[in-house]
């Protein structure tokens, strides 16, 4: 089993360095065979250079952007080259480049993909979780966000809507692919929604789903925040519409793919639960 981490990076030449000897350290403690990949989306400070000095001491591959792209765009790059090169029982972690999130968490991650969750998320709302550094507004916006997409998005088992840290298993991630093809990430110009629009297109491939209590650490971040808050609360209003629209949104569009996906699984072969990689084996063996 190789994991597999995947970081969108825009202007974050000072938060690489330590960010990267985490995750490295994290993996060498564990003994996991790793590999890194890292959208470059156009950065305008020295993250290029930075990103071919580091891939000396670590395992980097990098995609690069000519122009700024935005979130969207990278994690859907960074997906479709995961879904490239991973193999079977392969584990696809996605994390923010700032360094506000500490890699340990994924030994609990990979502890609740042994007990066969398709995808884990880092949360702030369970017990034991919480943030650091942030002001009283955005955590005061952030829980009112998440918990509006509680109400209109329910998923057994989570909280956290809007957290980027979270681990996949890789078949899930190549099934989701083959199903929507370009439409994975469809937002991908409206700020931060593609975090939100991921869980939902696999919620509707009927993915199991479950949290793990983190710290976000805002306090160790040293660049500004690239959330632009008018064009994220857009494309979630947006998102709304699409899923939820009679004549041809998600909800209704994607049901007979849910229901393929999870009684045949990717390659015919029939599964017996609503795990959407089949797999019985545990990822952390």
């Amino acid at each position: 089993m190789t994991l597999f981490v995947l970081l969108p990076a825009y202007n974050e030449e000072q938060s690489l360095p330590p960010l990267l000897s985490r995750i490295d350290a994290f993996m060498t403690e564990g003994g996991h065979s790793y590999r890194i990949i890292v959208c470059n989306d156009g950065a305008r400070d020295g993250t290029a250079a930075r990103l071919a000095e580091l891939a000396g001491r670590y395992p980097i591959e990098v995609i690069h952007h000519k122009i700024n792209r935005g979130l969207g765009e990278s994690v859907r790059d960074l997906m479709e080259r995961a879904a490239e090169v991973t193999q079977p029982g392969d584990v696809v972690f996605r994390m923010d480049c700032d360094d506000t999130h500490d890699p340990s968490v994924m030994a609990q991650m990979l502890v609740k993909l042994d007990e066969g969750y398709d995808l884990v998320t880092a949360s702030r709302f369970q017990p034991g979780g919480g943030q650091v550094g942030v002001s009283s507004y955005r955590a005061f916006i952030s829980f009112c966000a998440n918990l509006l997409m509680r109400l209109l998005f329910p998923i057994p088992g989570l909280k956290e809507y809007t957290c980027g840290f979270r681990a996949y298993r890789a078949d899930l991630i190549r099934g989701a692919i083959d199903v929507y093809g370009n439409d994975f990430i469809q937002l991908k110009g409206l700020g931060f929604t593609c975090t939100l629009e991921k869980l939902l297109k696999f919620k509707l491939l009927g993915a199991r789903m479950a949290e793990v209590p983190f710290v976000l650490r805002y306090d160790r971040k040293v660049t500004t925040s690239k959330m632009v808050t008018s064009i994220t609360t857009l494309g979630y209003l947006v998102m709304t519409v699409l899923y939820f629209w009679p004549f041809g949104g998600w909800l209704f569009v994607y049901k007979p793919q849910r229901h393929r996906q999870t009684r045949t699984g990717r390659s015919g072969e029939a599964v017996a639960s609503p795990n959407v990689a089949g797999q019985s084996k545990g990822v952390g063996s």
